[in-house]
């Protein structure tokens, strides 16, 4: 091969490497954009719960900022139904529907014991703010909390549960009667349970 036919090639593989150098360094803004950004702002999350829960509830949105001033955006959440009573041991069920920002709804369920000084029932809408769940798969483990929440007809309470990195904030609107304090857990699975454990 001549020097000439070498230096031919060098520079034909040196404008390849530049031209993908540079088709790289443009195409990452644009992938960075197509992906868009994984979480919920506020204003999107207000309007879904109070869609969710029928109407504009009072003290639904100091509730909703109060979370996002502790925990910040979330990348998805749940909205599901429950029913919970206790007198001092309790279990809840439930069941929902998860959205991750980006991804398909998928149906999930709830269920799980407690105790502590608590006593009563309620049947609630639950508004689960998500956040730093990668996978749906994620959810699927126990999560303790403690709720000390009064619950009361036409009431706003809300908690927040952990595992790992992963935090769960119910947000719940019910009717009934439950006061106390108690700790737990609860169960998310893929199937409706009876046992709580």
């Amino acid at each position: 091969m001549t020097n000439e036919a070498i230096n031919h090639s060098s520079r034909r593989f040196l404008k390849t490497v530049l031209a993908g150098t540079a088709l790289g360094a443009v195409g990452l803004p644009v992938l960075a954009q197509s992906g868009g950004d994984r979480t919920y702002d506020q204003d999107s999350i207000l309007k879904a719960a109070n869609d969710f829960f029928g109407a504009s509830t009072e003290g639904l949105a100091n509730v909703i900022e109060k979370v996002f001033k502790e925990k910040g955006r979330p990348n998805g959440y749940i909205r599901g139904e429950e029913a919970s009573g206790a007198l001092t041991v309790g279990l809840r069920y439930g069941e929902g529907t998860l959205q991750l920002k980006g991804g398909a709804p998928r149906q999930v369920f709830w269920q799980g014991p407690s105790i502590g000084f608590d006593a009563g029932g309620n049947a609630s809408k639950v508004f689960t703010l998500v956040y730093n769940l990668n996978t749906v798969d994620g959810l699927f483990q126990r999560y303790p909390g403690v709720d000390g929440s009064y619950y009361f007809v036409g009431g706003v309470g809300v908690n927040y549960q952990q595992r790992g990195k992963v935090v769960l904030a119910p947000i719940r609107i019910g009717v009934g009667l439950r006061a106390g304090a108690s700790i737990g857990y609860l169960n998310y699975s893929r199937q409706k349970r009876i046992n709580p454990f």
